[in-house]
């Protein structure tokens, strides 16, 4: 066997593979022998078919099968030792007919080249980290929804601006008669609150759902419809008040802090501000830095300069799925996951060159530490070892979660490298300025 290598470019190849009679013969004369032995064709003893008839009926499905055996690990294991790196897979060049009577094959492969380049974490401009606080506004909002949440309801005999209503949506030609309890700050305008203000149990309100409420959700919960149905719903409904109720807040005391913290774990309302500042910023890293993580992979991918073998790897496209593609519908899938593909290799010499690794003991800690937090949640505080290391062995046998665990582990490594050697400012703001910042006012 013989293989030779062409380089057409930097981004491509063509790898030739002379397959010889020598380097097949043996091993199809034996699997033929074998098959002498069991072949079961009528006329004959088990064990004594003419060795040409076995040929004639078995010689050409064998030959095709080894050969095929034979080249692809004789492809593989060249790549290996060649030490290519490939995109995507090697391409069979098209061969019309092949004489399998012939004492010796050639094959031809397309290959793929990763192209060389180097990855620049320091940018001239600086990549925002955002350090995302819960201010005295937020803590205290938090705060009174605790208090609205725990406290009581007392009965009312009209409709105040802060009262929670109960009553019956309901609309005959479109069939809408859905009951549910609704609070006046959610509509949108003015004057349908101003409809409410003094009303009684038993009142009828004629409401137009046109911009009714400043989220379609709200409406669909209202009216129990469904997206479609509500979007540009402009029709007349009445709702009929069958209960008024005023939430009156619950006292911030040892009772309410125990219910929501555990016994004695806050003992004052100064505590209680600072555990719900605390837990709050605990969630707002995780926010902060998934931008910063989406924000550094976009200056690499824009930042970061290489050509890619496109042509070859639009048509390995055009076959690497289970429904082959045409030309044209190979290039939209190009296009489309090119810029996931220049990540792919920019990560990928980020983790080489900064011998980034996840071990399986990293794996198993990770999976310890995740499986701990959700027990917790269940007031399970204090798992054993022998607990802990149980079900993550049932995890991590299924090879989807433990591949998943790992990815988060590596994205975790890159981010800590990303704040240690990229150019980055930190900015500190409360939570709603960052959604404004990041998100505009939606």
């Amino acid at each position: 066997m013989n293989i030779t290598r062409e380089n057409l470019d930097a981004l491509n190849a063509v790898v030739k593979v002379d397959i010889a009679k020598e380097d097949y013969s043996d091993k199809v004369e034996k699997i033929l022998s074998d098959y002498r032995k069991t072949a079961n064709i009528p006329g004959f003893r088990k064990g004594h078919v003419p060795m040409g008839m076995v040929k004639k009926q078995y010689g050409k499905a064998v030959l095709v099968d080894e050969v095929n055996k034979l080249l692809q690990d004789a492809l593989n294991k060249y790549l290996t030792e060649e030490k290519l790196d490939v995109l995507g897979q090697p391409l069979p060049k098209p061969q019309d007919d092949i004489d399998w009577n012939a004492d010796g094959f050639t094959f031809e492969f397309e290959l793929g080249l990763a192209p060389e380049f180097e990855v620049k974490l320091k940018g001239k401009k600086a990549i925002t980290h955002y350090n995302i606080i819960a201010d005295d506004k937020m803590i205290d909002e938090q705060i009174e929804r605790i208090q609205k949440q725990y406290g009581k309801l007392v009965s009312q005999d009209t409709v105040e601006k802060d009262s929670e209503i109960t009553g019956t949506f309901k609309n005959e030609e479109k069939e809408i008669e859905n009951t549910v309890t609704i609070t006046l700050d959610k509509f949108k305008g003015k004057t349908t609150e101003k409809q409410f203000i003094g009303a009684k149990v038993g009142d009828v309100i004629t409401l137009k759902t046109k911009g009714l409420y400043n989220d379609e959700h709200e409406l669909m919960h209202a009216l129990k419809l469904g997206h479609d149905e509500v979007h540009g719903l402009d029709i007349e409904v009445t709702f009929t008040i069958t209960e008024i109720n005023k939430r009156e807040l619950a006292d911030l005391d040892q009772e309410l802090f125990d219910k929501l913290f555990g016994k004695d774990v806050v003992k004052t309302v100064t505590e209680l501000k600072a555990k719900i500042k605390e837990d709050a910023e605990k969630q707002f890293v995780q926010q902060s830095d998934q931008k910063l993580l989406n924000d550094v992979t976009e200056y690499l991918v824009e930042n970061t300069k290489f050509d890619l073998p496109a042509e070859f790897l639009t048509k390995w496209l055009a076959t690497a799925g289970e429904k082959e593609m045409d030309e044209a519908q190979a290039k939209e899938e190009y296009d489309k996951s090119e810029k996931s593909l220049r990540y792919q290799l920019i990560e990928g010499k980020l983790i080489e060159e900064n011998d980034i690794k996840v071990t399986m003991d990293d794996i198993k800690n990770h999976a310890r530490e995740m499986i701990k937090g959700q027990m917790a949640q269940f007031g399970q505080m204090n798992p054993s070892d022998k607990e802990l290391d149980d079900i993550a062995a049932r995890v991590l046998s299924n090879q989807d979660e433990a591949r998943r665990i790992s990815e988060q582990l590596i994205s975790q490594k890159l981010l800590e490298l990303y704040k240690e050697k990229a150019n980055i400012k930190v900015k500190e703001l409360s939570y709603e300025n960052f959604v404004k910042e990041v998100y505009g006012d939606k």
